[in-house]
């Protein structure tokens, strides 16, 4: 009896860490498709800043920026950004990416560089990412900072 429980033992201990690396790889595997989105989004970019904001939003995003209220709402992002974006360019790079272990929320957080006809501005960003019922990341908070030091 002893040998059957030293086994049973052994079995047990096996499959919990068996299933302990299969998270473990699923989570890096979601951490690399959310920094991949991120990117995507930036690049996206180049359709122009109100394509882009409205289509990696959720319906309920939220928007914090400088001096304002929040802005909530997939439509209200878009009206945010219903202006001429036609000479602006804005490019992020995501620097890091964590999701949680269910795999439905993550955030990334990096830098950006923001250009106008006359004027650039860097900073830093955090998005925070949340899957939707098609299992695509949508940013359900969105926030920076200007100030970047070189």
């Amino acid at each position: 009896m002893k040998y059957y429980s030293n086994s049973m033992l052994i079995v047990i201990t096996f499959l919990f860490s068996f299933n302990s690396c299969r998270v473990s790889v699923k989570s890096e595997e979601n951490r690399k498709l959310l920094m991949e989105t991120d990117m995507a989004f930036s690049d996206y970019l180049e359709n122009g800043m109100n394509k882009a904001f409205y289509k990696y939003a959720a319906e309920k995003a939220v928007m914090l920026k400088d001096n304002s209220s929040p802005l909530i709402g997939k439509e209200n992002i878009k009206k945010q950004f219903s202006g001429d974006d036609t000479q602006i360019t804005f490019t992020w790079c995501p620097l890091d990416a964590d999701v949680s272990k269910s795999g439905e929320l993550g955030y990334t957080y990096g830098t950006y560089s923001f250009q106008t006809v006359d004027s650039l501005y860097q900073g830093t960003y955090v998005s925070v990412w949340k899957k939707d019922e098609n299992n695509d990341w949508k940013y359900v908070l969105d926030s920076g900072n200007q100030g970047l030091r070189k």
